[in-house]
């Protein structure tokens, strides 16, 4: 993907987790999140033509393993999400004892999202429709960690064609 749109959907990011009218119920210490676009032209990359999917449906699986000299921890999580109307899904995870994601260099982490289904009948064939690949940032400060993943995206049944040429 172009540097400069992973920059710009960075910035989206940071925006919707930091300037978001509703207040946070928990302080999560993890927080997974990813988006979902209309990709127009059906070439599986962003264009000017695309736009974000409010309203898709996302399964979120992962699992978080600390392991230290005295424990060795676990946890699994499975679970469903809708994108926002800027096309955000996230899961925040509340803080959980004795896992430090920050701090801790032994956190091993995986987290995949696959696409269930979209809320659009123009834009609803699914695109690339898994992701594990995913940017980990770490606040040692705030004890957080955000692990963002990949792109994903549905497109329109029939290619627009006047848009996006052959």
């Amino acid at each position: 993907m172009n540097p400069m749109i992973c920059f710009v959907i960075s910035s989206l990011f940071f925006n919707s987790l930091f300037l978001e009218a509703e207040p946070a119920k928990t302080n999560s210490q993890i927080i997974v999140m990813g988006f979902v676009y209309c990709d127009i032209c059906s070439n599986n990359s962003f264009t000017r033509h695309s736009y974000f999917l409010p309203g898709a449906e996302v399964k979120i699986d992962c699992m978080f393993k600390a392991i230290s000299r005295k424990t060795t921890e676990e946890i699994s999580i499975s679970v469903n999400r809708t994108t926002d109307k800027f096309g955000i899904y996230r899961l925040q995870i509340p803080s959980v004892d004795g896992i430090k994601c920050a701090e801790d260099s032994a956190v091993v982490s995986s987290c995949q999202a696959s696409l269930m289904w979209s809320t659009s009948s123009s834009c609803n064939i699914p695109g690339y429709k898994t992701t594990s690949d995913e940017i980990a940032i770490k606040s040692r400060q705030a004890n957080l960690c955000i692990y963002s993943l990949n792109a994903m995206n549905f497109r329109p049944p029939k290619r627009e064609v006047t848009l996006c040429g052959n």
